[in-house]
Parts: C-alpha cells; sequence; structure tokens
C-alpha cells in the first residue's frame, strides 16, 4: 500500500475519530478493529459502529479477564451490537495454570512471559489475521499511553503490510473520558491484562510486526 503517511498524518489530525475511521474505510481495503475491552474501550467501539457497523471487531480473549470486564463487555456488546469476532487460545486459562502454573511476571523470567503472551495473544490474533486477511487494522492505542506508542502516529504501517489507524491517538484521557459521559457508554473499573501485568507495558500485538 503506497501512501504518504507524513501528509496523511497532518490532514487526518484535525479530523474527528468518526472521520478518520470514514476515512479508512473509503480506501476499499479490507478493514478490521480490535478491541480489549479495556477501560473506556466503548469509545472506540462506538466509533466504529457509527462510521460502519459491518467492520470485523476482533476481540482476543485471553480467558484471564477478570468477571467485571466481561460482565461490562456483553453489556457493550449488546447496547452497540458490534460486529464481533472472539478468537481464544488453544488453552483454557485453567488447563493452562494447571499444567503451566499461574501468570508469569515478565521481570522474573522474560522468556517464559514471551512465550506465554504469544500463547494467549499473538497466536489467536495471527488466526484472526489468517481468516480476515486484513489490508487497514483500526484500534484505540494513543500516544500518551506507552514509551512506544509515543513513536507511532495517526497512520503508520507493520511490517506484514498492514495499515494501522489510531483514530484516537492524540486524544488524552480526560477526552476520552468526557466522551464516554456526553454518550452514556459503559466502562468496567477492574480490569488485567496479563501480558501487560503492568500499566505501561505491551501486550504484544503492537510490537510483534
Amino acid at each position: 500500500m503506497s501512501l504518504d503517511l507524513d501528509t496523511l498524518n497532518q490532514q487526518l489530525k484535525d479530523l474527528s475519530p468518526v472521520e478518520i475511521v470514514r476515512w479508512a474505510t473509503g480506501l476499499g481495503k479490507t478493514v478490521i478493529a480490535t478491541t480489549s475491552f479495556a477501560p473506556n474501550a466503548a469509545a472506540m467501539l462506538n466509533v466504529i459502529v457509527e462510521a460502519d457497523n459491518t467492520i470485523p471487531v476482533v476481540w482476543v480473549d485471553s480467558g484471564y479477564n477478570v468477571p467485571d470486564t466481561y460482565r461490562v463487555a456483553e453489556v457493550i456488546m449488546d447496547k452497540l451490537q458490534p460486529n464481533m469476532q472472539i478468537y481464544i487460545p488453544q488453552w483454557t486459562a485453567e488447563r493452562r495454570n494447571a499444567i503451566m502454573g499461574g501468570i508469569p511476571h515478565p521481570d522474573d523470567d522474560p522468556e517464559v512471559h514471551e512465550e506465554f503472551t504469544r500463547q494467549v495473544k499473538l497466536e489467536p490474533f495471527q488466526k484472526a489475521l489468517d481468516d480476515l486477511q486484513p489490508e487497514v487494522w483500526v484500534s484505540g492505542i494513543r500516544r500518551e499511553e506507552t514509551e512506544f506508542r509515543k513513536s507511532l502516529d495517526i497512520l503508520s504501517i507493520d511490517n506484514r503490510g498492514i495499515l494501522k489507524v489510531a483514530p484516537f491517538f492524540y486524544w488524552s484521557e480526560e477526552q476520552v473520558q468526557d466522551y464516554m459521559d456526553n454518550n452514556e457508554l459503559p466502562s468496567c473499573r477492574h480490569y488485567f491484562d496479563p501480558t501487560k501485568v503492568e500499566d505501561g507495558r505491551e501486550c504484544g500485538l503492537h510490537t510483534s510486526a
């Protein structure tokens, strides 16, 4: 995909998230979106549904989400009716815990945690990519979230050649929260990503290619 990313990023910076997603769908390429149902995930899903409710939304459910996340995810899916495509690891969380132990901490054994991330997050996501064959990937990442994300922009292209689109990239946490409140969108109060363990870490999806 040949695009002048520098010019386009400058142009898109002044558009709303919905307008950015509509721009992406206007490329005539195969588009997917992703969600983790983290706090404020409904903002991205609301934008996706408003822009084009046929866009497949991939959720890699690791099996390790806390009950509040699952409950709120069901409320969001019922309220917004996104085109959900749910992918899960080959092993359930209970089976993995019994055979391999609990969630490894990245600081204790980075290689073990990397393998854990591959099995519960990257393998299911690769299955989604194989099934859906996207050329454009819309996600809710924002610049202020991690050091790695500060190196990106609204548009970027990964090593697979997929155009990554981040419609909320320059929004602050306060702006997202205001959007959530104004649109009366539900959000979980308790959330845990076993592939991150701590705030400010990457889950692997955005750094694996």
